[in-house]
């Protein structure tokens, strides 16, 4: 397709974050002039609260603020989004908070978050004319380009680390597309995609080629967010960092709904949360560092585990900027996190929810979260996805015989 004929909705151009210029709409995603990352500049109209409300129960009710053609419910996709906000308040009372709530995006079609930016990236990289969706992964967004892909009827290219959890190569494999195991770490993997993306060119990776498009995926979290709270955002909002875009495009999402009126302009916290196995930005941010230094991950988190985060900067600039903190944890913490959730609300979060979890106590207990303001956290993954992590740990309370002789010596009842 002609670039000039691609509808991208309210898209208007792609800006610099460093320098600041400008390029027509397309497959890029560096700056020629400083090498510096590109986003989505956007000139919107007719967006309000009424419209958003009348659109469908997926994220396709925002698409008024994607880079997506104006049609895109209409094609096939796997329409994410949507996910339930949980009211914690077993979670907080164990911590000693007043109001928490768990925005569970294990509720996607594979169950993570990743479904909302590889939705974005599907429908701009058709507009684009990439006939291949590919990504590199740590796992999940493997699982949803796969999906995508198949929903859409087009194929799909994946590579991953070979130490993977088995859940997530499995969970890849089954949407029978190409799938790679790559010996090395995710940073080994998405440099390696990037070598690809500059041979194939109808190859759309989507956190590669087509980055800036995918990233905006993630502005959904947040307009959901302030919408299933109300029409208002939180006080504070604690969220897993990776490469670090989904925290950046959150913030993006609550400035976009201040800026065009559909929330009130109030003061909000932006508190990020690593694993200490692979935590450069958090390091970066405790010794006040403007950049972040990469590091060879060595965690159980591995949906986190990306040593070289694409976005670290820019979330230190969020972070500092509203008055958050970052913070980490070990992998023990990791797994109570986990457990914890899953025993206070039901809710069965992967690695990187427990993550979350964990940096929530630890932030709580250390004072740099107010324990009394309205809080969020991000679950973004199913735990199924991740059973290695707790299955040293869980198991039955007792094996008994089939008579209720066993049961009451048991001591159960």
């Amino acid at each position: 397709m002609a670039l000039d004929a691609a509808d991208l909705g309210p898209a208007t151009a792609l800006v610099c974050r460093e320098c600041g210029e400008k390029y027509d709409l397309g497959p890029r995603y560096a700056c020629e002039q400083c090498f510096g990352p590109l986003e989505i500049s956007y000139d919107f109209a007719g967006v309000s609260r009424e419209a958003i409300e009348a659109g469908p129960r997926n994220i396709w009710r925002y698409r008024g603020l994607l880079p997506v053609p104006s049609n895109v419910e209409s094609t096939p996709n796997t329409e994410p989004g949507l996910t339930r906000l949980v009211r914690a308040d077993h979670l907080a009372e164990s911590l000693g908070m007043q109001r928490l709530w768990v925005k569970d995006d294990s509720g996607n079609p594979t169950h993570s978050f990743k479904d909302r930016v590889v939705a974005v990236a599907l429908a701009a990289a058709r507009e684009l004319g990439f006939k291949v969706l590919a990504c590199p992964s740590t796992g999940n967004l493997a699982n949803a380009v796969a999906a995508a892909a198949a929903r859409a009827g087009i194929r799909s290219a994946v590579f991953v680390p070979s130490d993977l959890e088995q859940q997530k190569i499995i969970v890849t494999a089954v949407y029978g597309g190409t799938f790679v195991t790559v010996r090395g770490n995710y940073d080994d993997v998405n440099r390696l995609a990037s070598e690809i993306a500059g041979e194939q060119d109808d190859w759309a990776f989507v956190n590669v080629n087509v980055r800036p498009y995918y990233a905006e995926g993630s502005k959904t979290l947040g307009y959901e967010i302030a919408e299933q709270l109300g029409w208002r955002l939180p006080d504070q909002i604690v969220i897993p960092i990776a490469s670090g875009s989904q925290l950046t495009k959150i913030d993006k999402a609550f400035q976009e709904f201040i800026k065009l009126g559909l929330v009130e302009d109030k003061p909000y916290k932006v508190f990020g949360a690593q694993a200490t196995g692979c935590s450069p930005v958090a390091a970066a941010f405790k010794a006040g560092h403007d950049v972040v230094r990469p590091v060879k991950p060595a965690t159980i988190a591995k949906s986190l585990a990306i040593g070289n985060p694409a976005d670290g900067p820019y979330v230190l600039d969020v972070v500092r900027r509203t008055g958050g903190a970052i913070e980490d944890v070990s992998d023990a913490e990791v797994v109570e996190g986990i457990r914890l959730l899953a025993a206070t609300e039901g809710i069965f979060g992967e690695t990187a929810g427990g993550v979350t979890v964990a940096c929530l106590r630890k932030l709580v207990s250390t004072g740099a979260l107010d324990p009394e303001a309205e809080t969020v956290i991000i679950n973004s993954g199913d735990g199924l996805k991740t059973l290695d992590a707790v299955a040293p740990v869980v198991g039955p309370s007792a094996e008994i015989a089939p008579t209720l002789e066993d049961f009451r010596a048991s001591g159960l009842a």
